[in-house]
């Protein structure tokens, strides 16, 4: 009798299981997170592409260390939105993300703060699908906002719809003009003489889908084809048409001077951009290996008698090596001249160009050298994703037993497939230390504030793999003091010593058998404040 009463109950929970959908399950047998609850009813309507169609929404945020459950009040928000898909290729995963409007009772646009964020109207909530860690881009606008730039802010929710639970998602501000947004003027259909015609303007570079439009395209061409530059702000259905003609004129005579490469006569580029902030979205699009980078979710803004200015940064789900086209699973090469066959959407020939002035290129290596002392090192990085993915640690098991096939299953375009979410958080840290050794022997730096340079000096190392000895012999008589560095993969320095290089070469004694485990580290020689070398090594016991 008790294996028959089993067997029924065991048949009627499958059949409520099939009834009512894993997703209602769940949100069932839901108790509580350490997150904020976000709960949207469409009240019996579909949500699609367009338009947007009116729902409510409660989010219920009971502050730090405290827990969330679906009984609690709905004391963050508890209001109409108006709520539509998000995003172009992403619409295609059953995980989607939204944009939505905050409204008032009387269906009018209201600003309001959520979850601490300043308050607008215009939100996205984000579904990580194909990015199995669910952070890069939370992990890279930290990054960005480190740099001194309005980055979009983020919080981790987990998402209930019209009573069924979704999983994780990030709610996220929207790139917009706003004054806790992207600072500049607003620019009105009357400004059109004079200082108010010269700002501002949002530009982005992007798909005509997903939310884009009308345009222009560049005068110049690309490897294939020419950038096509869209209105995102004033809209497109706003902008007056002597605002058209002030903008492209002003983006057609930066083109003009770059692709000039005269880099020194009076007029030159730095007449009509801000190369600091072509040189931060540079250093972090780079660092991400972002195979969109540059050609897509891309964004140039303009201030009131101001300069063009690159950004805000935007999408970074396919980044940290999480692409398999485009050599975007590789830690080494460059995105910015990657080749990018017969595809329509190409970088924007500019990039090149501003590669080729010196003064750029030594600005960049002295920015990027700053910024890997403090902001970009490697121990903030690790800590900003061990962070992360420490916040979501719970969260993370009920997001994947909502959706079931995505960890150990290959999903357009990873390269990489783990068989758990560990799996994934640990291939991206390794790529991430990967990448950052590669960029530093391609824009190399020091601990001491000068422009390091990678000598160019051909050397030997032997024996590699070696036990308790190491002779580096170089090509050339080389003389002076300088220091041996040994880092970890993870990138974390395991040794530092002072070292004397005579007549070319240098030993290091490893006499301590514990001081370095067996396994593969990174060596580094510095002289006269100048890399010598990066070599990968492997010691054996």
């Amino acid at each position: 009798m008790q294996r028959l009463m089993s067997s029924i109950l065991k048949f009627l929970y499958i059949n409520l299981f099939l009834f009512l959908g894993l997703s209602q399950v769940l949100a069932q047998n839901f108790s509580s997170s350490n997150l904020p609850l976000v709960v949207i009813n469409t009240n019996g309507k579909q949500i699609s592409d367009d338009p947007k169609i009116i729902a409510s929404m409660g989010i219920i945020w009971n502050g730090p260390g405290k827990r969330n459950t679906l009984n609690d009040p709905k004391n963050n928000y508890n209001g109409n939105i108006a709520i539509e898909w998000r995003g172009s290729s992403s619409q295609m995963f059953p995980k989607k993300g939204y944009g939505f409007e905050t409204k008032s009772s009387a269906l009018i646009d209201v600003d309001v703060s959520l979850l601490g964020m300043p308050d607008e109207n215009d939100w996205v909530l984000y579904a990580p699908y194909t990015d199995k860690t669910m952070i890069r881009d939370v992990l890279t606008y930290t990054l960005d906002a480190s740099l001194g730039h309005w980055s979009p802010r983020c919080r981790f929710v987990e998402l209930f719809l019209n009573g069924s639970y979704e999983g994780v998602y990030v709610l996220m501000e929207k790139i917009k003009r706003n004054k806790n947004r992207v600072d500049i003027a607003k620019l009105l259909t009357t400004d059109n003489t004079g200082e108010n015609l010269t700002g501002g303007y949002i530009i982005k570079i992007d798909k005509t889908t997903g939310g884009g439009g009308e345009g222009w395209s560049s005068t110049f061409n690309n490897v294939v084809g020419r950038t096509f530059y869209q209105y995102d702000y004033p809209k497109a259905k706003e902008i007056t048409s002597i605002q058209k003609s002030y903008i492209q004129a002003y983006i057609r005579n930066m083109e003009y001077a770059l692709n000039a490469e005269n880099y020194t006569f009076a007029g030159n580029y730095h007449e009509f951009l801000n190369d600091s902030s072509f040189i931060d979205f540079m250093i972090i699009n780079e660092l991400a290996k972002n195979v969109d980078g540059y050609r897509l979710s891309s964004y140039l803004y303009k201030g009131k008698n101001d300069r063009v200015n690159c950004g805000p940064i935007w999408d970074f789900n396919l980044t940290y090596g999480n692409a398999d086209y485009y050599n975007g699973w590789r830690s080494d090469g460059f995105q910015y001249n990657a080749f990018l066959g017969n595809d329509g959407w190409q970088n924007p020939f500019w990039w090149n160009k501003l590669m080729k002035d010196p003064d750029y290129v030594k600005k960049l290596k002295r920015r990027y050298s700053s910024l890997r002392k403090n902001e970009l090192s490697n121990q903030r990085v690790s800590f900003v994703i061990d962070s992360l993915t420490s916040l979501i640690s719970e969260a993370k098991d009920r997001n994947y037993q909502r959706w079931t096939g995505v960890i150990g299953i290959d999903i357009w375009p990873n390269y990489y497939v783990g068989n758990s979410y560990n799996d994934e958080v640990n291939w991206m840290k390794t790529w991430v230390n990967n990448r950052v050794i590669w960029l530093d022997q391609q824009w190399p730096y020091d601990f001491t504030g000068t422009d390091g340079q990678l000598a160019s000096l051909s050397y030997s190392i032997f024996p590699n793999p070696f036990s308790d000895r190491l002779t580096i012999q170089f090509h050339t008589l080389q003389h002076g003091d300088g220091y041996a560095e040994i880092y970890g993969t993870n990138g974390s320095l395991l040794r530092k010593s002072r070292v004397v290089i005579s007549n070319g070469q240098i030993q290091l004694e490893f006499s301590d058998k514990k001081e370095i485990n067996p396994g593969v580290y990174i060596l580094r020689i510095i002289c006269d404040n100048k890399i010598l070398l990066t070599q990968k090594i492997v010691k054996t016991l």
